[in-house]
């Protein structure tokens, strides 16, 4: 067996990963199980860079889509400022202050210095204006919609002025109120003025399509590529926002749905740019449907993988990670039985394994699910193995 197994493996890089694939995809995405380990940070890093030999021009990462703008106006260098500055409010969740994350951010602006902008590089993040724990306010992605628009066409065609949008906002800490996602009945997504708000935002998004013809001629096309993010991300917030404030048993199913949808409109996006190189975690990205435990309930959603996957077929590859050991975390060698435990008694310290390749080998008697003493791990379901394109094992992970 052990021979057999062998015989799946490749080393992890750009060549081996494509050679695994039965075409280039124009969206290959790579997913980690747990986040803020920066081995796998650097790991992504190295992949990119050989991947942009291969033709992919965006690196899109789970962070705020919005604050992502700053990154990509820096590494194409065009924005300002100091390295550490733009990468801490330009990329979310906290993760501004990770090495690799600086490197990558450092390594893009470099690659595009004297190069023309279609051989450059660009940065996207591809998640909402979310965090676990609540959600931004929609001023920032509806205002800036409603400002584009009244630049551009007849302001008649806009359903409210800037003045009723702004009344109708309110403040921002509302929005934001940290106990809205624990209690319902903190949020405002269910007022008045919310509702009046999902409403004028889908006018404005409907308007912005419908004046496509003459938006997209004026120019410059990234304009309009920035309008409709604003479009996406107003509407998103705002559908969001409503599922905050609801009492039914689906609230909190209905929040993962509604972020990974926002993160799929998001992708597709960006797909249409040309190849795109994804990384998330693998709940995001594959392609079976994802669940996981919540406020004592187990929660289930498609994933943005899930529902790229439905629009692009083949267009789109998911490569997940499994990993050996998080000794800091408490998780220790792995269980011969398991899928990480046989790859763990290989000699390699990371490797590129054909994942439906190594399913057939092992056959009908899957190996048994590894179990995680720490919740931020989620190790790989054996059952889903032949679901991804392939898989990248790393045995340990040295503490940061």
């Amino acid at each position: 067996m052990a021979n057999r197994i062998e015989e799946t493996v490749h080393p992890v890089d750009s060549a081996a990963l494509l050679r695994l694939l039965s075409r280039r995809p124009r969206m290959l995405a790579l997913g980690e199980p747990t986040h803020r380990e920066e081995t796998l940070l650097h790991l992504r890093n190295e992949l990119f860079r050989q991947l942009v030999e291969e033709g992919y021009r965006t690196i899109a990462i789970e962070s705020d889509c919005l604050m992502g703008l700053v990154v990509d106006e820096y590494v194409a260098c065009r924005g300002e400022g100091v390295l550490d500055e733009v990468v801490e409010r330009g990329i979310s969740h906290g993760w501004g202050a990770s090495a690799a994350n600086r490197e990558l951010v450092r390594w893009m602006r470099a690659h595009n210095e004297g190069r023309p902008a279609a051989e450059q590089v660009r940065f996207a993040g591809f998640d909402g204006p979310l965090e676990i724990t609540g959600a931004a306010s929609p001023r920032q992605a509806l205002t800036a919609l409603h400002e584009h628009l009244a630049a551009r066409v007849d302001t008649g065609l806009l359903p409210c002025t800037r003045e009723t949008l702004d009344r109708l906002l309110g403040t921002d800490e509302q929005w934001t109120e940290p106990a809205a996602m624990m209690d319902p009945a903190r949020s405002v997504g269910q007022s008045a003025e919310a509702g009046r708000l999902r409403l004028i935002a889908d006018d404005l998004a409907a308007l912005l399509e419908e004046q496509a013809p003459r938006l997209v001629a004026a120019g410059p096309r990234e304009e309009w590529e920035r309008a409709c993010l604003y479009a996406r991300t107003a509407t998103g917030l705002l559908r969001y926002h409503h599922w905050m404030a609801d009492r039914s048993a689906a609230r909190l199913a209905r929040l993962v749905g509604v972020r990974d949808r926002m993160m799929a409109r998001n992708l597709l996006a960006l797909a249409e740019r040309g190849p795109v190189f994804v990384h998330a975690h693998n709940t995001h990205l594959q392609r079976e449907q994802s669940s996981m435990r919540m406020g004592g309930q187990r929660l289930e959603w498609w994933g943005a993988g899930a529902l790229v996957d439905a629009r692009l077929g083949a267009e789109y590859a998911f490569v997940a990670t499994a990993l050996g050991t998080i000794r800091h975390q408490g998780v220790e060698e792995p269980a011969p039985d398991t899928v990480e435990g046989l790859l763990y008694a290989l000699p390699e310290d990371r490797c590129l394994v054909d994942a439906r390749r190594l399913a057939e080998v092992l056959g009908d008697a899957l190996p048994a699910p590894r179990t995680s003493p720490w919740f931020g791990y989620f190790p790989l379901d054996p059952d889903r193995l032949a679901g991804g394109d392939g898989l990248v094992f790393v045995k340990d992970m040295p503490p940061a």
